[in-house]
């Protein structure tokens, strides 16, 4: 059957109607995120904003200057619980602005900074020499061989010193900084 409502084959055999998603569909935040099951399926399922910004294989991280001005800048990032944590030289620019305010916008990109989804608002804080290991670390793993490769390069270039880590929150909405983060935004898709 190849007409809309028509059951496709779940991934255990059995059938599943394309609207509703198959067992199992909550552990597969990035097959959810496009709308679709595991094997092709459409269905609606509400994703929170940080498994829908974790999906991508770069996330556009847009800081603002003083006068207020975007300065978008792609990324890789790596998921930590209910945060995205991404890595950048210790004195780039965007460690500059985000020192001195934290709000940015987080979006899916292109390795290029070509949006791929819708911006959300978020908060960015610089870490300290224990967290920038830990996004390294959770960096090198994500990305395989190539970024253990990058992550070698760098501190062998710059040093430990030279790269600082940076955890992303998504804001909820509340304007009570101390729920920022919390990823419970979510997105309807269809």
């Amino acid at each position: 059957m190849s007409s809309l409502g028509a059951a496709h084959p779940a991934p255990d055999g059995g059938h599943h109607h394309p609207a509703s998603p198959p067992k199992g569909a909550a552990d597969h935040p990035a097959a959810g995120d496009r709308g679709r099951t595991p094997n092709g399926g459409l269905y609606s399922a509400r994703v929170s904003e940080i498994d829908r910004l974790a999906a991508g294989k770069y996330l556009l991280v847009t800081t603002f200057r003083r006068d207020g001005r975007a300065v978008p800048t792609p990324v890789w990032a790596a998921r930590d619980g209910e945060a995205l944590l991404v890595w950048t030289v210790t004195d780039s620019g965007k460690v500059k602005r985000i020192r001195r305010d934290g709000h940015v916008t987080l979006a899916p990109c292109t390795s290029r900074g070509r949006a791929t989804g819708t911006e959300t608002p978020g908060h960015a804080e610089i870490l300290d020499a224990e967290g920038t290991a830990r996004a390294r670390r959770l960096i090198a793993g994500r990305y395989g061989p190539v970024g253990r490769l990058v992550m070698l390069g760098s501190r062998m270039r710059r040093g430990d010193g030279g790269t600082v880590g940076i955890r992303l929150t998504v804001d909820t909405g509340t304007g009570d900084p101390d729920e920022a983060g919390t990823g419970g935004a979510t997105t309807e898709l269809m």
